[in-house]
């Protein structure tokens, strides 16, 4: 069961002992204070309006209830912009954007660890390439990083934010929490960048949200799914109102920037995938 409805739970159970005592004790006095009772769960529900909406995405998170007590006092700042440690994928790894990302958002955390450690303990697809009567057949990168990473030589694509969390978590110390923010909004990763954290995000090589024909149909053993050679990681280090800044380990330029617009409508278009950490 969920952390945070662990907790209603248990509240609204307490809530309900606590009634039938007081209408027991108070027979002659029911009517009232049963209305005085349903007047109290109407204000709990008013005032932890947001905060109750805020945890929907978050309901498969054990830190659920902590993420949604923090955001309730978080403040967004008008701008921010961060100095995380910035790490290069070439000439390594031509296609392990996603684990030299995640290696920079695991420094920024206080974690020594470099990326070819990352891209040997990253999970992986062991499907293979194939093509029969026109269907292109791989895995799915939601299941592990999909190919060869080391080479362009052979085939290969990336992997997506489900393995690189699991991945995060193996490093993060005790006391720090790998946060799976996909599905958010995109003020939501404001909200942990002025809180100090830089953000883990899927994007693509060009920072803007691309045609339908730069994608194309893989059937994978998770069924059919589309996917672009574009596919892209990089670390988001700040924002304003025109921008959003970020370590890119592909075009090795820190705080690179981008048209915060086009930005967001290339994240979203691949899946809104994000993460970072709670302290």
């Amino acid at each position: 069961m969920n952390f945070t409805f662990m907790i209603l739970f248990f509240f609204l159970i307490s809530l309900g002992i606590l009634l039938l005592f007081i209408i027991r004790y108070f027979r002659d006095k029911w009517k009232p204070t049963v209305l005085i009772v349903l007047l109290f769960f109407l204000f709990l529900s008013v005032f932890f309006r947001d905060e109750i909406k805020y945890s929907i995405p978050f309901q498969k998170s054990l830190i659920a209830f902590h993420h949604w007590t923090h955001y309730s006092t978080a403040k967004v700042k008008e701008s921010v912009l961060l100095d995380s440690p910035l790490i290069p994928q070439l000439p390594e790894l031509p296609r392990g954007c996603e684990v030299t990302s995640l290696a920079m958002l695991l420094q920024s955390a206080g974690v020594s660890v470099d990326k070819m450690e990352l891209a040997k303990e990253v999970k992986k697809n062991p499907a293979t390439y194939r093509v029969e009567n026109g269907l292109i057949f791989f895995g799915d990168p939601d299941n592990g990083f999909v190919g060869d990473m080391y080479t362009l030589s052979k085939p290969g694509l990336g992997v997506y934010h489900k393995p690189i969390l699991e991945l995060a978590n193996k490093y993060l110390p005790e006391g720090k929490k790998a946060l799976d923010l996909t599905g958010a909004d995109f003020e939501e990763l404001k909200v942990h960048l002025s809180d100090g954290r830089p953000v883990w995000v899927i994007i693509n090589t060009t920072y803007n949200k691309l045609p339908d024909s730069a994608f194309q149909t893989w059937h994978t053993e998770s069924g059919k799914i589309k996917i672009t050679y574009k596919e892209h990681s990089v670390l988001v280090t700040g924002y304003d109102d025109q921008y959003v800044y970020f370590n890119d380990p592909l075009t090795n330029v820190k705080n690179q920037k981008a048209p915060i617009d086009s930005f967001e409508k290339a994240w979203v278009q691949m899946g809104r995938q994000a993460i970072t950490y709670l302290p």
